[in-house]
């Protein structure tokens, strides 16, 4: 069980270096950073695929309640530690779309999506770091983090409304800049979930 907690934090580690290399992507995009992404995605499933494999035959064994309890944990944050790469990789997709059709976000868009970002790159933190070390002082952050992040997205949900009305912003932006919103609020879903966990 022990180990397994190992291989359950090395799996976070590339879970959220997935998601920071492509939230990175959005500002510096590079061909090789993409594949990255992909390359990170695909090892974080495997992590998942094995790591949930093993666990569910750890769960048929005489365990403590301790162990039992671990193992409960465990096999709940996997899960989202895999989804969260999943979002990383929507949001390098958006990164590709908007270097293919050269697209650039205005100043005022960009300005207030890098605060999303550092909002969901805290919550995300701050959910790792629970996990890792079982601290339950930190949960009591997660929660109105993840009320920031919702607050904040619909707040650039109705100023991108307000600029495209205004012919400050096009439609196909608005469809890009519309994924990345859902997968950053996602993320920080996800990010409760893992909270919520430890703290039951």
């Amino acid at each position: 069980m022990e180990q397994s907690v190992h291989v359950a934090n090395k799996m976070a580690e590339e879970s959220k270096r997935t998601l920071f290399t492509a939230m990175d992507l959005l500002w510096n995009y590079t061909e090789d950073g993409a594949k990255k992404v992909g390359e990170l995605e695909n090892l974080v499933d495997q992590y998942e695929d094995e790591l949930g494999t093993y666990l569910v035959k750890l769960s048929r064994q005489n365990l403590s309640v301790r162990d039992s309890h671990t193992l409960s944990i465990v096999l709940h944050c996997i899960g989202d530690f895999e989804r969260i790469s999943d979002h990383a990789v929507n949001i390098m997709e958006s990164a590709q779309e908007l270097h293919e059709k050269k697209l650039t976000f205005s100043a005022q868009a960009r300005n207030e999506l890098q605060v999303l970002i550092a909002a969901v790159s805290r919550i995300v933190d701050t959910a790792y770091q629970i996990f890792d070390k079982q601290d339950l002082n930190l949960t009591e952050d997660v929660e109105p983090l993840e009320e920031i992040v919702d607050e904040l997205s619909k707040e650039l949900k109705r100023r991108h409304i307000n600029r495209l009305r205004s012919g400050e912003c096009t439609i196909e932006m608005g469809f890009i800049l519309t994924d990345l919103l859902t997968s950053l609020e996602r993320i920080a879903d996800h990010c409760s979930n893992i909270s919520v966990c430890i703290t039951q």
